[in-house]
């Protein structure tokens, strides 16, 4: 058992990276449902898939792209995804990899 001043030192908060961050996706990992409060209290759901042990948000719109690559290259194994902007301004584009 740790005492509060050894759980404060090694305390890491909780935060979910975003797909981008990653190098490289192979599209045959799971997706998991997660719920968050914004900051005022509304209760909102996301996506995620989870690399080594982290929780990697994926945005709707890179679902959508990828829907429209795999009609075209349904043999498609991995992708990277390019992300510009930030907050609501974000835009992100799914860039095929195989």
């Amino acid at each position: 058992m740790a005492t509060i001043k050894e759980e404060a030192k090694d305390f890491k908060p909780m935060q979910t990276k975003n797909i981008a961050d990653l190098d490289k996706v192979d599209v045959s990992l799971d997706i998991q449902d997660r719920e968050g409060t914004d900051k005022d209290d509304n209760v909102f759901k996301y996506k995620v898939v989870v690399v080594g042990g982290e929780d990697y948000r994926i945005p709707n719109i890179v679902i959508g792209q990828l829907k429209s690559i795999l009609e075209k290259k349904s043999d498609l194994k991995t992708f990277s995804v390019s992300k510009t902007g930030t907050g609501l301004s974000t835009q992100y584009t799914v860039i095929p990899m195989d």
